[in-house]
């Protein structure tokens, strides 16, 4: 998916940068070209000022990916979730960031996520970004309270696990 997105905006930088924007926070278009962020409509000029653009490449971006069948079919289906990695002080949360040798390797989560039951810690919510759709594909799980050390170990010792960052 991501090479379709980079080929479709091959001539037009500005809005490959859009189109990453978009899916990088999960916003979606409707039908109508408008940018959605589940069901609430984000306005063309405040995206525009987020990305340091002109609201007029969103829209065009916008229009351009209906125009694309297979864009189309992923741009009108995404939907925003929330990111407990952002809250982990507040919440008591920890974090593990995976980055696997190969994220086209099925059993990846798998693995690690049976070394974190294995010490019965509790999992609030796993994050994998599509090895398909991102440039650097990664796995972010997030644990209630603190993560022991022996745990890391045996995630980093995972032969599917190129680095574990904390």
């Amino acid at each position: 998916m991501w090479s379709a997105i980079i080929r479709e905006f091959a001539d037009s930088p500005s809005q490959l940068r859009v189109a990453k924007f978009l899916l990088e926070n999960g916003f979606g278009v409707n039908p109508k070209g408008r940018i959605m962020c589940n069901d609430i409509e984000i306005s063309a000029t405040r995206l525009a000022k987020a990305i340091n653009t002109d609201r007029r490449v969103v829209d065009a971006t916008a229009h351009r990916i209906l125009e694309q069948a297979s864009l189309r079919s992923v741009f009108t289906h995404l939907r925003a979730t929330p990111d407990l990695s952002l809250l982990t002080t507040p919440l008591g949360l920890s974090v593990i960031t995976v980055l696997p040798r190969d994220a086209r390797e099925r059993g990846i989560v798998g693995a690690v996520v049976s070394v974190i039951c294995g010490y019965d810690l509790t999992l609030r919510q796993i994050f994998v970004t599509d090895p398909v759709l991102s440039e650097e594909p990664k796995l972010v799980v997030i644990i209630d309270g603190d993560i022991p050390g022996n745990v890391i170990e045996a995630i980093r010792k995972l032969p599917q696990v190129r680095q574990v960052i904390l």
